[in-house]
């Protein structure tokens, strides 16, 4: 198999890319302190001059400045190979000097004899001129652009998001698009502020270039008239102009790549490179070119003044305005295009709506106003994400089935501070929450007042206060449960999820169950889903089960129970009471825990010997209850509960297994903290204790 295109080939198993920056800064480095001969040095100060043509062109040709983002790391890169070369070539000059001019490379050599003739005093006022060009000019400003820029990109950050998020609540844009544009307005803010540091290395540069010009050539007189006997003359022409062809030949790919990076910060993002914005915007004008053509022909005409060059110029200018001219004229007298042609577009209108315009309501939401979007901002390391997970794992180790995800957005027709639960997209639960404060809940036993916002717990509806952070303490102290703002979310999101745990458990979800437990008995879920039992009935039975808050972790014996009554039975209420007969021990477990001796609420036999009777008329359904007898049994299975729980224990009413479906949904609304248990679940091993009695009048 061929390696991709963008990719060196495997070498023992690594990416020869992966290796490419470690092995060029250990070279570079290595410059520094191994001596080089005069050919090498040629080949990297040629190298050195091939690369800063290349950013140079790289950064003429990009639209935007983060299609070159990688360009901080080369200007350090490239300051540190000038630098390097410095050394290399200074150690050569000095050991060799006094050999000749060409002791440091033929490059050297070059730059010192036909770049400025041979006279080093041209080549030291050169050399100064192109440092300062570089220091005072380029780099500072420049360096004064990216400073200005990454504030300007920090300051504008709250408002793009913001306006990201309005476009992905009115749907103009996905997730994975909203996603993408906050990732790039980071990297902005990153890529201008790194460009403000690296034009510290430029800056850095300069300065050095001319200490080691001074170094270079002092240290030159000294070797050359102390060491090799040469006369002051010889020993400062030969060492000056090595030293200022070393200067050049490093200060002129600086002054290149501090061009590219002025252009680079400079530029104003558009879809066009550098050429396009130039010739687009300023020799598209004809006014402007026929203006300055007669401006520079005036001066041409000026006795004095040299005539040709600005007659030429001028000429040039004229010629421009009327070909550009020409163009316009040329476009205003072109043929309109025919009437049918506007219609032709009209195809693709007709198909702008489809399917995919037809977006699913998500099962489980989870909206907040713009001052609660840091707790669920995964740049900004949302604790609320995390909760939402744990809450996930929580439910899904409990109740025995993964519920679906939530789908977190902002909603800017919230309050700041509200947030919303919506489970099929309709609203089921709301709350207010506040960053950087603490809800002091009183859970009815407290030493003290709390000065702070009064409200209510949103998931349990206990009295409640937001306090600041200084008073966690205080609050602590007098009895208050603390927890912050995303603990706050994240439990009224549990309770509502663990409410409505049922309706969350989609046939979707119910064949994902079935496929996880066939991973651990293949045969079972083969021969009973869909072979004898349909899945919508497994389904209907596990919500049964959960409405009841008994967990399905349990499938085995549900699919076995499932599998054994079926064929008898059609039923929902049937196989859920069989089904829950063969969980008694787990689901007496579940409220009990370990403990032998159940203290149950019981039935009166005379009320219970009605309520069989009424049912057994309806054939099993049960019907209505007398509203004289409802009101009755709802207001004394409230009395009994409230009594076990000041009592601190579970309240479980114990009814005949035909009684069970009937009397669960009848208290469920009204004393939902009541469990109804049929006297077949209670296992053999287990005492029973009988704390209270509910009749009613018939």
């Amino acid at each position: 198999m061929e390696a991709p295109a963008n990719k060196l080939p495997l070498l023992g198993g690594m990416n020869l890319n992966r290796l490419a920056g470690p092995v060029l800064i250990l070279l570079i480095l290595a410059m520094m302190i191994l001596r080089l001969p005069p050919f090498l040095l040629d080949l990297l100060f040629t190298f050195n001059i091939a690369m800063s043509i290349m950013v140079l062109l790289v950064s003429l040709y990009t639209t935007q400045p983060l299609q070159f983002s990688a360009f901080p790391t080369v200007l350090l890169i490239t300051t540190l190979l000038r630098l390097s070369l410095n050394v290399a070539s200074t150690r050569q000059v000095l050991l060799e000097g006094h050999t000749g001019p060409d002791a440091a490379g033929k490059v050297v050599e070059a730059f010192g004899h036909f770049l400025v003739g041979g006279n080093y005093a041209v080549g030291i006022v050169v050399f100064i001129i192109l440092i300062v060009i570089n220091f005072v000019v380029i780099t500072k400003g420049a360096g004064r652009i990216a400073e200005v820029s990454a504030r300007f990109t920090l300051d504008a950050m709250p408002g793009k998001q913001m306006a990201i998020d309005a476009d992905l609540n009115a749907g103009l844009i996905g997730e994975d698009e909203a996603r993408k544009r906050r990732s790039v307005i980071a990297q902005e803010a990153e890529f201008f502020g790194a460009m403000d540091g690296a034009s510290k290395f430029v800056r850095g540069d300069a300065v050095a270039g001319i200490l080691i010009m001074v170094i270079n050539v002092v240290g030159g007189l000294l070797v050359g008239m102390l060491q090799h006997d040469l006369d002051f003359a010889k020993a400062a022409n030969n060492y000056t102009l090595l030293t200022i062809g070393d200067g050049l030949v490093a200060q002129i790919p600086a002054l290149i790549i501090s061009t590219a990076a002025g252009i680079v910060v400079s530029r104003v993002g558009t879809d066009e490179d550098m050429s396009q914005q130039l010739i687009g915007q300023l020799f598209q004008r004809t006014q402007v070119l026929q203006i300055s053509g007669a401006v520079l022909g005036l001066l041409g005409l000026i006795p004095g003044m040299p005539h040709i060059p600005f007659l030429i110029m001028a000429a040039a200018l004229g010629g421009l305005a009327y070909m550009q001219d020409q163009r316009e004229k040329r476009a205003l007298e072109a043929p309109p295009p025919p009437p049918e042609m506007p219609a032709a577009p009209a195809a693709p209108e007709l198909q702008e709506v489809g399917w995919a315009d037809v977006q699913p309501v998500d099962l489980v939401g989870l909206e907040v106003g713009y001052r609660l979007i840091p707790l669920v901002d995964r740049n900004q390391d949302g604790e609320l994400l995390r909760r939402i997970r744990g809450i996930r794992k929580k439910i899904a180790q409990d109740m025995g089935f993964l519920v679906p995800a939530v789908h977190i957005r902002d909603n800017l027709e919230l309050k700041p501070n509200q947030y919303r639960i919506t489970l099929k997209g309709v609203d089921v639960g709301r709350g207010d929450a506040y960053t950087g404060m603490f809800l002091a809940i009183n859970p009815g036993r407290v030493l003290g007042e709390l000065q702070g916002t009064q409200t209510r717990d949103p998931a349990f509806g206990l009295p409640a206060v937001w306090i600041d952070a200084n008073q966690r303490e205080q609050a602590q102290t007098l009895g208050y449960t603390v927890v912050d703002a995303s603990t706050v979310v994240a439990t009224h999101l549990s309770n509502i999820l663990n409410q409505h745990a049922a309706e969350l458990l989609g046939r979707e979800e119910v064949q994902a169950l079935l496929d996880h437990v066939a991973k651990e008995v293949p045969k079972l879920v083969e021969e009973t889903v869909p072979k004898l039992v349909p899945i919508g009935v497994v389904q209907k039975v596990l919500q049964s089960l959960l409405e009841d808050g008994v967990h399905i972790r349990d499938m085995r014996t549900v699919l076995e129970t499932l599998a054994d009554h079926y064929p008898r039975t059609q039923d929902n209420d049937e196989l859920t009471n069989a089904v829950r007969a063969a969980l008694g021990r787990a689901i007496i477990h579940q409220i009990f825990g370990d403990t032998d001796e159940l203290e149950l609420i019981a039935l009166d036999p005379q009320l219970e010997q009605i309520l069989m009777q009424a049912v057994q008329a309806k054939g099993g359904s049960g019907g209505g209850f007398e509203p004289g007898l409802a009101e009755a049994l709802l207001q004394q299975a409230a009395q009994a509960t409230e009594m076990r729980e000041q009592a601190g224990q579970s309240a479980v009413l114990m009814v005949p297994g035909a009684l069970r479906a009937l009397l669960s949904r009848f208290v469920r609304r009204s004393v939902p903290q009541l469990r109804v248990v049929s006297h077949n679940e209670i296992p053999d091993t287990k005492n029973i204790r009988v704390v209270a009695v509910i009749g009613g009048r018939a």
